[in-house]
């Protein structure tokens, strides 16, 4: 170890969780606790990744919800891998072109014309239907049960709370929820959610409800009294979530497989494809490689904002291997300060889950910003997502400017990793805005070039090219977020390689990042679970 520079021995706290039979991991202990029942109850990964993901719309409601979009990733025993991708649409009726001419400059970021029609809801259906085997009334029992007596208010909720009180308490039921009595919650205090444990007994017996029906008219009607013109088509629409493959690309001689647009899935193989083959030899996380992971990270964020939409086929292009060969010896002429960045925020939560079969699931689901748009559907407590005026560009011509029937582009992706003949390797995620397609890179380079174990890989201090492509942050200065526990010989490397370097703190980069690796020699399952969160792995 060159001293001024990060090793995985220097630091102090827990190892990886080691199981022989399944494992479950999450960013909450509750969400973990109900997953690992489930397995041990005899169900498999699907049915543990359905339960947790509507276990977190309690414990962390203002990073997930059933008014929010979620994202699969599923590697079967005999080695398929398959992917559910649920988003939705803006309003049939907004245009960039037409919000321009009202007097927008850009999408509000809270509000009913922040909305897009929430994807979560239908993938958890397909998702249900293509691999669980107990009912949704049965997974989701312990959710409706702990909404209706309550989940004691976290540190992190209540954080959260208190920075958005303002908002909250303009929305009827949520503030009834989160901020009972009209104050914000002390640490302990229970929080029930009788109209909220309602919605999903009443999702849990038909999960397509909310896009048709009673429930479905009363949230475009709501919206549309807020001065979004959805139609109702679009929102029907999008119960239709269809099973698809993954995108994949070989990394270290594995292959990542990862979920399709309008995931940013693709800038994740992209980058592999940029680095593949020049981080192994280098000390993992030293200045040399913190600086080669920067500039692909901020080469993917250009790529993404000059071509790439959610119904363009543009990235098959940037992840061809003649033009990665071309963007390679580009990049080994680029300075390391750009003239234009692009956003970085967001909350999100995840979940893993593998079973004792093999079969393993990465799980990821959000509202957008905290509390999404911070609206609900009148007498649901569903809070609603603004990830249309989070994505979407009033650019006319871009191809992400905001049109009718084409989704925002999005920040949640999620993978697994497998060798060559589709045996599981890894299976991670981790939420974070734009964070999550550089933190992504980070823990699989972690796993593959620097052999690190699960919980080092999520531990392991995290850098960021900031912003990365938010509607809301495009054209901002650019900087490189850096925890400091890198080391002070690695950053100051950085910063004579031309970065302008940001201190985060040791642990202020944000992100909860969540792995399990796979050792078939010995049959066993090492998980990790980020200690920027409270999160844990449980194995079974």
């Amino acid at each position: 170890m060159v001293a001024g520079t990060w090793a995985p021995e220097q630091e102090a706290g827990r190892g990886p969780t080691i199981a022989t039979g399944g494992m479950v991991t999450s960013s909450s202990p509750a969400v973990s606790r109900l997953g690992a029942t489930v397995l041990s109850s005899g169900g498999n990964a699907v049915d543990a990744a359905l339960a947790m993901t509507a276990m977190a719309w309690l414990t962390l409601p203002g990073q997930c919800g059933i008014g929010g979009d979620a994202f699969f990733v599923v590697r079967e025993p005999d080695g398929r891998v398959w992917t559910v991708n649920g988003s939705g649409y803006g309003p049939d009726g907004a245009s960039a072109e037409g919000y321009l001419d009202e007097g927008l400059t850009a999408l509000p970021l809270g509000g009913a014309r922040s909305v897009a029609v929430p994807g979560a809801m239908g993938a958890l259906a397909t998702l249900h239907a293509a691999g669980a085997t107990r009912s949704l009334a049965e997974l989701w029992a312990p959710v409706v049960a702990a909404a209706r007596s309550g989940v004691p208010c976290s540190v992190k909720n209540r954080a959260d709370i208190t920075e958005h009180a303002a908002s909250l308490v303009r929305d009827e039921a949520l503030s009834r929820w989160l901020l009972p009595g009209g104050r914000v919650p002390a640490v302990g205090d229970l929080l029930p959610a009788p109209e909220l444990a309602d919605s999903i007994e009443l999702l849990a017996a038909d999960p397509l409800a909310l896009y048709q029906g009673e429930l479905a008219q009363r949230a475009v009607d709501l919206l549309r009294a807020g001065g979004a013109p959805f139609s109702g088509d679009e929102w029907a629409d999008a119960a239709a979530v269809p099973v698809l493959d993954p995108i994949v690309a070989p990394y270290g001689g594995l292959l990542v497989h990862q979920t399709p647009p309008p995931t940013p899935g693709w800038m994740v193989l992209q980058q592999g494809g940029l680095l593949d083959g020049d981080l192994a030899e280098l000390p993992t996380l030293g200045a040399e490689a913190v600086h080669r992971m920067a500039l692909a990270a901020r080469r993917a964020f250009r790529d993404r904002y000059e071509r790439c939409g959610s119904d363009t086929d543009d990235w098959r292009t940037l992840l061809d291997p003649a033009c990665l060969a071309e963007a390679r010896a580009e990049l080994a002429g680029e300075p390391a300060v750009a003239g234009m960045g692009v956003g970085m925020a967001g909350d999100t939560t995840s979940c893993l889950a593998v079973d004792a079969d093999g079969r393993a699931v990465s799980a990821i689901s959000s509202l957008a910003f905290t509390y999404g748009a911070r609206i609900s559907i009148p007498g649901t407590q569903i809070a609603l997502n603004n990830r249309l005026g989070r994505g979407a560009y009033l650019v006319p011509g871009h191809p992400n400017a905001l049109a009718p029937r084409r989704k925002p582009l999005h920040t949640l992706n999620a993978w697994v990793v497998t060798d060559r003949a589709g045996g599981l390797r890894h299976v991670g995620n981790t939420p974070g805005g734009d964070g999550q397609v550089q933190w992504n890179t980070q823990l699989i380079s972690h796993l593959v070039d620097g052999g690190l174990d699960p919980q080092a890989a999520v531990a392991a201090p995290r850098f960021t090219v900031h912003p990365g492509s938010d509607a809301d942050a495009v054209g901002s200065p650019e900087t490189l977020q850096v925890e400091n526990r890198l080391g002070a010989a690695t950053i100051a490397g950085l910063t004579a390689r031309g970065h302008v370097v940001r201190d985060m703190g040791a642990w202020g980069a944000g992100g909860s990042g969540l792995v399990v690796s796979v050792d078939d020699e010995r049959g066993v399952l090492a998980g990790g679970a980020d200690p920027r969160m409270d999160g844990v792995a449980l194995g079974v």
